[in-house]
């Protein structure tokens, strides 16, 4: 018996070394895409869903707290990022307040809706409204409070998306500062993600560097095209993609605060596929190869040079293009999908054409071809583990029969 229960040990210590090491425990993390709602002919959140589950993404922020969304994306594996609207801020500086919000916009529909973080304003710290400013820090720290008073703490995070502007330098990556402005809340908005472990989000687009100096900026350099890239001149840091440069820029700045450890993620980034006359690289061929070429990154799990060990999380901007938007024609070309869920662009999705719908859905993989095979090699070898183990029971089962 002794011997019996040694060789399934065997079995199983092989099996999940294997397993580990070819992927087969590992479930593939899902690109986040941004789901805006500034359109008048979007479709329904129960359609919205159906085209995330095809699409075979798991995450994706939204800019308030619809009830509609909430409920509808209930018992999905849809993880969401909801949004508290500026507005709110000044508000929910008041525990009682925040506590309330809580209560009404997020604990009726947790756990059912896999609500995972809660971005508190968006681009505060850049924006015209100086005095929204002062409430944010506030507000995050009364949100976080509420998480957890109702326990929730441990399951949502509470962050802030900023805009790249935030930055008074950013070339070379090492150079990365914030404005010396906004530093005394920004240590403060920095030790709340320190001490709950939340991640720095930041809202990053290349499209707007190339826009504005297309003669200066290599346009493959900012679509992850094949280029020459740049070296950092202080860390010898090689950047084949000016995004990557980007997040490292904010590390740095986080650093020169005094902070390390902290996760920063891209809250946003795209490229639109249309544009007015004066914006510059806005086409179908530059949005399908900047997003195309990010999912492929994605696919590999990757880090930034700074961080190559800790995987990039990234959500494109955006999921529809929406006609209500204000500004510039581009501001209404950022989607992958126009709202009848066809597609603008293909970035590595092939269309299938559904029986039930007369517009087409879409499906994903977001496996390379690689991990298919390497998912396939560890299918095989769980079979033959599965094979071993149960020839090993039936030969005792005889062996004691007889």
């Amino acid at each position: 018996m002794a011997l019996l229960c040694i060789r399934i040990a065997m079995i199983l210590v092989l099996f999940l070394a294997f397993s580990e090491n070819h992927g087969f425990l590992r479930g593939v993390t899902s690109l986040g895409i941004n789901y805006g709602q500034v359109g008048n002919n979007l479709p329904q959140p129960e359609k919205v869903l159906d085209l995330l589950s095809s699409l075979k993404l798991t995450k994706a922020r939204i800019y308030d707290t619809n009830p509609q969304i909430l409920t509808a994306f209930a018992n999905s594996n849809v993880e969401l990022i909801v949004t508290v609207e500026n507005q709110m801020l000044a508000v929910l500086m008041d525990p009682q307040q925040a506590f309330q919000w809580v209560s009404t916009h997020i604990k009726p529909y947790f756990p059912a809706t896999r609500i995972t973080g809660i971005a508190v304003g968006n681009e505060v710290f850049t924006d015209s409204d100086a005095t929204l400013l002062a409430y944010l820090v506030p507000a995050i720290v009364s949100i976080h409070g509420a998480l957890a008073q109702l326990g929730l703490d441990s399951y949502i995070h509470v962050s802030t998306p900023n805009s790249l502007a935030v930055l008074t330098e950013s070339y070379p990556p090492s150079a990365g500062s914030f404005k010396t402005e906004v530093s005394g809340i920004m240590s403060q908005y920095l030790q709340f993600l320190s001490s709950t472990k939340a991640p720095f989000w930041i809202n990053a687009y290349p499209y707007f560097a190339y826009k504005d100096k297309p003669d200066e900026v290599p346009l493959d350099y900012v679509l992850f095209n094949p280029n020459s890239g740049m070296i950092d001149p202080h860390t010898k840091l090689h950047y084949d993609n000016m995004l990557y440069a980007q997040v490292d820029a904010v590390i740095f700045a986080i650093a020169r605060m005094g902070f390390d450890g902290i996760e920063v993620g891209v809250s946003e980034t795209g490229w639109p596929s249309k544009g007015d006359a004066d914006e510059v690289g806005a086409m179908v061929d530059n949005a399908a190869a900047y997003n195309k070429n990010i999912l492929r990154r994605q696919f590999k799990n990757e880090g930034t040079p700074l961080r190559p060990n800790m995987r990039l999380e990234i959500y494109l901007f955006a999921l529809f293009n929406e006609d209500m938007k204000p500004g510039p024609t581009s501001e209404r070309n950022y989607g992958l999908f126009q709202p009848d869920c066809t597609m603008v662009y293909n970035v590595g999705i092939s269309a299938l054409s559904s029986p039930s719908s007369s517009t087409s859905s879409a499906s994903i993989s977001l496996t390379s071809s690689a991990t298919k095979v390497t998912n396939m090699e560890s299918l095989v070898y769980l079979k033959f583990m599965i094979f071993l183990t149960f020839h090993v029971f039936t030969r005792r089962a005889y062996c004691a029969i007889v």
